[in-house]
C-alpha cells in the first residue's frame, strides 16, 4: 500500500513538472497543440510572457522565441551607384519579432537563421535600389541617413505600387518571401481566423519589424581606388610641380633684386669714394702747393731728391752729360773768390 502511495505520488510529480513551463525575461513563449498554435476565445495566437506557464503534458509543446532586438551583420558587397560607379558598402541590420505567431509560421518553427536569410535578401535588394538613384556625393554625405531611413520603410511596409521598376524585377528574394507567406496564409485559412491585413512584400508579413539599418562603412573597389589613387598623386605632383616652378620664380626675382642692389651700392660706394678721395687729393696738392710756394728752391731741391732716389734703385745704368741739369745738385758748390782790392 505504501509502495503505491509513492508510486502516485511520483506520477502526480512527474505531471505537474512537465504540466510547467518557464518563458525567460527576454523571450516570449508559443505553446503548440499538435503542431498548431494555441489561440485564445478571440482565435488570437497565445502569446506568454516572462514568468511560470501551465501547458498540457505530452499534448502540447513550448517554443521559446527571443523578443530582443538582434543584429544581424551584413558581409560587404558590391553595389552600383546612379553614375554607374562600384562601391564596397558594408551594413547592419537591427530587428526583433513583432508577430510570434507569423514569425513561428513563415520561418519554420522560428529558426533564427532563415528568418536573417530573407531578411538579408530583401535588405540587399531594397539596397541596390536606393543606392542606384544616388550619386557617390549624396550616398557619403546627409542624404545617406534619408537612405537609410528610406530602405527601413521599405522593409517594414513593404514595396509600394509607384516602385514600377522595382516591381519588375522579380527577385530572389521576393520569392523566398512569398512562399513563406504563403505558408502562412495557407495555415489563418485552415484556422478561419481573422487576421491584420499586411503587404505581403514586407517584413511585417512574417512578423519580423526593422528597427534600425545603419551603413558602417562605404569603400571603393580595390581597382577603382588604385586609380583614383595614381589620379590623386598625378594631380597633387603636378599641383608641387606648379609650386616649386613659382618658388623658382620667386627666388630669381629675390635674387636678381638682391644683385642689383649689390651693384648699386658698391658702385655708389666707389662713386662716394672716388669723390672722396680726389677731394683729398686736391687738398693734398693744395696743401703741397701752398708749403712748397714759400721757398721754391727748397722745393725744386726736394723733387730732384725724390727723383734720384726713385731713378737709381737697382742696378740701373744711366749715360748722362755731367753738364746735364738733370745732376745739377750732385756737383760740388763753387767758392766764391773774394778781392783783397779793398
Amino acid at each position: 500500500m505504501r509502495t503505491n502511495f509513492t508510486l502516485i505520488i511520483g506520477i502526480m510529480c512527474f505531471i505537474l513538472y512537465t504540466s510547467l513551463f518557464v518563458v525567460q525575461e527576454g523571450q516570449r513563449g508559443i505553446v503548440l497543440r499538435f503542431g498548431k498554435v494555441l489561440r485564445d476565445r478571440n482565435n488570437k495566437p497565445l502569446i506568454y510572457n516572462p514568468g511560470l506557464h501551465i501547458k498540457i503534458p505530452f499534448i502540447e509543446k513550448v517554443k521559446n522565441l527571443d523578443a530582443r532586438i538582434q543584429t544581424m551583420e551584413n558581409q560587404a558587397d558590391r553595389f552600383v551607384t546612379m553614375e554607374k560607379k562600384d562601391l564596397i558598402v558594408d551594413s547592419y541590420i537591427k530587428w526583433r519579432i513583432s508577430d510570434f505567431s507569423r514569425y513561428y509560421l513563415a520561418t519554420g518553427g522560428g529558426d533564427v537563421s532563415q528568418a536573417e536569410v530573407l531578411l538579408k535578401r530583401k535588405f540587399s535588394d531594397r539596397l541596390r535600389s536606393e543606392l542606384g538613384r544616388l550619386n557617390v556625393k549624396g550616398i557619403v554625405t546627409d542624404s545617406r541617413n534619408q537612405l537609410m531611413t528610406d530602405v527601413r520603410e521599405a522593409l517594414n511596409n513593404g514595396t509600394s505600387g509607384d516602385d514600377d521598376e522595382l516591381l519588375a524585377t522579380a527577385t530572389a528574394a521576393d520569392n523566398a518571401i512569398s512562399s513563406a507567406v504563403a505558408r502562412v496564409e495557407h495555415y489563418y485559412d485552415d484556422t478561419n481566423s481573422s487576421q491584420q491585413t499586411v503587404n505581403s512584400n514586407s517584413m511585417a508579413a512574417l512578423g519580423i519589424e526593422v528597427v534600425d539599418v545603419r551603413i558602417k562603412q562605404i569603400n571603393l573597389p580595390t581597382e577603382v581606388f588604385d586609380a583614383i589613387y595614381q589620379r590623386m598623386r598625378a594631380e597633387r605632383e603636378a599641383v608641387a610641380r606648379r609650386h616649386r616652378s613659382q618658388g623658382q620664380e620667386e627666388a630669381e626675382k629675390l635674387r636678381a633684386t638682391a644683385d642689383y642692389e649689390v651693384t648699386r651700392t658698391l658702385a655708389e660706394a666707389e662713386r662716394q669714394s672716388l669723390i672722396i678721395r680726389g677731394e683729398a687729393d686736391a687738398e693734398t696738392a693744395k696743401l703741397y702747393a701752398e708749403a712748397f710756394s714759400e721757398d721754391p728752391s727748397f722745393y725744386a731741391f726736394v723733387r730732384s731728391l725724390r727723383a734720384y732716389k726713385n731713378s737709381f734703385k737697382g742696378n740701373n745704368i744711366f749715360v748722362l752729360s755731367p753738364e746735364s741739369d738733370f745732376l745739377r745738385f750732385m756737383k760740388l758748390p763753387v767758392k766764391k773768390v773774394v778781392s783783397n782790392h779793398q
